[in-house]
């Protein structure tokens, strides 16, 4: 009897993840060997530290000709590849490194801005930074903000679907994003979308790279949409002895204000915003000056509190603080996806200390510095669980390494998703090179 594909792939993926033997350097030199012969020795290097988690040897191309020539060796010698910018998120999620690095860093070209039309064509190795410097020029930005835009290159942006407390008004990565280009299977150059914003014609490939965390192809270049930049910009801070008043007053304030963003910080944090031991709520909105002036009223009103109003300079100053907020000393942090209603219930079910993006309904989470490896597994079961119940998800977002390399990084969906998802992976990466067996059930 013929196995399925899916059935095959699937034994195929599994293999693939477990990761191959560890290289020594006879092997390395090799591998140096080869890729020297395919785009020049200019183009091959050893990993860095911070990039040896990911990749057993760095490619730095600098076009999408190059991409594919690597790609098709790759196809040819069973060797996997991954795309990386900083290599933070791929070191996190890599239970083994890949064959080969594709590094994007001298793919950082801004190649089309028209201000007018409001978009930018940008290659896919430029930060957020970077980009953001050059349409700050005309009073226009795009308004992802994950942390640390300055590491974040677009590829990642993409490709992690990343994003931070703008989501609430301006929407993620999906959202924003209008054209894609990568290279794929056989080294093919594919594309999807365009410069027009309406442009809808064809197989919505934007969706389907976004937060595909490489699995699919290496992002070449991206299309965004820009918006203008607020004209003036205010951020409320007040803070709460219990975390339930906090929420509470959260939720007054999105009912109160059209609010650009909303966070609730839990006690352990704190001290980042001068309150120590306190759970502090951070509101920010924008608009006009007139606007800003209903706004501060009304949501100062909403918090009941000695509510402290930041603007100008020192409004943006804490925004970046609270945009760029990392959890000094956790052993891992989590991150949970839930309706907004239910995120309150299920942080209290949680008992952790938490960064919530409450009317968004996302929070990361986060483990105490003494917890063991075992507490970890086991906790991490138990949020999923209360994930589930309330009808979201439960993603991990970093842990120590003795801890990655038992735990699922990814909530696994139902069934009939999951074959879909493969369905998905056979079609686009049938050789099973790209990036495999760091995303959902292995793939």
């Amino acid at each position: 009897m013929h196995s399925r594909p899916e059935a095959d792939f699937a034994a195929a993926t599994e293999d693939k993840a477990l990761g191959p033997h560890l290289m020594d350097e006879s092997e390395r030199f090799d591998l140096i060997r080869v890729f020297t012969g395919v785009i020049g020795s200019e183009h091959v290097r050893v990993p860095s530290d911070n990039e040896a988690q990911a990749a057993r040897l760095i490619v730095e191309p600098t076009d999408a000709g190059q991409i594919t020539e690597v790609v098709r060796k790759c196809e040819s010698d069973g060797l996997t590849l991954a795309a990386m910018g900083a290599a933070r998120t791929l070191a996190q999620i890599r239970h083994q490194p890949a064959d080969v690095g594709v590094s994007l860093a001298r793919m950082a070209r801004v190649v089309d801005y028209e201000p007018d039309d409001m978009t930018v064509v940008a290659e896919a190795g430029l930060t957020l930074g970077a980009l953001n410097r050059c349409t700050s020029r005309h009073g226009q930005r795009l308004p992802c903000d994950p942390a640390n835009p300055e590491l974040t290159t677009l590829g990642a942006l993409v490709g992690a679907a990343k994003s931070g407390p703008l989501r609430l008004s301006e929407g993620g990565v999906r959202d924003l994003l209008i054209g894609i280009r990568f290279v794929g299977h056989g080294g093919r150059l594919i594309h999807g979308g365009g410069r027009v914003v309406k442009n809808v014609a064809g197989y919505d490939l934007m969706k389907v790279m976004t937060g595909a965390f490489g699995t699919l192809g290496i992002i070449t270049e991206t299309i965004f949409k820009v918006r203008p930049q607020p004209e003036n910009y205010s951020l409320a801070i007040t803070s709460f002895d219990d975390v339930a008043d906090a929420l509470l007053a959260a939720q007054r304030a999105e009912e109160a204000a059209a609010l650009s963003h909303l966070e609730v910080l839990s006690p352990a944090l704190g001290h980042e915003f001068a309150r120590p031991g306190r759970s502090v709520v951070l509101a920010g909105f924008a608009g006009s000056r007139t606007e800003a002036g209903y706004y501060r009223a009304y949501v100062s009103n909403a918090l009941r509190r000695n509510t402290q109003m930041l603007t100008g300079e020192d409004a943006i100053a804490n925004y970046q603080q609270l945009r760029d907020l990392a959890f000094a000393g956790a052993v891992a942090v989590a991150q949970l996806a839930v309706l907004p209603a239910n995120l309150p219930r299920c942080l209290s079910a949680c008992g952790a200390e938490f960064r919530a993006h409450v009317a968004s309904g996302i929070a990361q989470i986060f483990f105490a510095p003494d917890c063991t490896n075992e507490e970890i597994y086991n906790t991490v079961a138990r949020w999923r669980e209360i994930a589930r119940q309330a009808h979201g998800h439960l993603r991990v977002l970093e842990a120590r390494a003795e801890v990655r390399a038992n735990l699922e990084m990814f909530d696994c969906p139902p069934e009939p998703a999951m074959r879909l998802m493969r369905r998905l992976k056979l079609a686009f990466d049938p050789k099973n090179i790209f990036n495999p067996g760091c995303f959902v059930a292995g793939i």
